[in-house]
């Protein structure tokens, strides 16, 4: 935030930086799905649950901002909203990386995760 913005800034802002990182998202899950391009059955499976995880979002924020009467919750609701978007797409760029950085040896529990070299 920058001093002297006023909510209509700061709310688009909010945005900008979400989209940043929504930006990040599909280019981490671009190069997954680059990287495992002969794995199919494993492509298959990341499409599944990066679908089945922007539900999840969707869930998350409908969760925490229950649609109310207009104006319920202020107009900092966009820059919140935003915020929080931001938050969620951020843990999931985190967990994707693992399959681009990969993982110490010594995890048992690895599964499709690689090892890191």
């Amino acid at each position: 935030m920058v001093s002297g913005q006023n909510q209509a800034e700061m709310n688009q802002q909010a945005y900008a930086s979400y989209q940043k990182a929504d930006k990040e998202l599909n280019a981490v899950y671009q190069k997954i799905i680059l990287k495992y391009k002969d794995d199919p059955v494993f492509v298959a499976s990341l499409k599944e649950a990066q679908r089945i995880w922007i539900q999840f979002r969707d869930a998350e924020l409908k969760m925490k901002y229950p649609r109310r009467e207009q104006g319920y919750y202020g107009t900092v609701h966009p820059m919140c909203y935003s915020g929080y978007k931001e938050e969620l797409t951020r843990q999931r760029i985190k967990t994707l990386q693992q399959w681009l950085q990969g993982v110490e040896e010594g995890d048992v529990c690895a599964g499709s995760v690689p090892i890191k070299q």
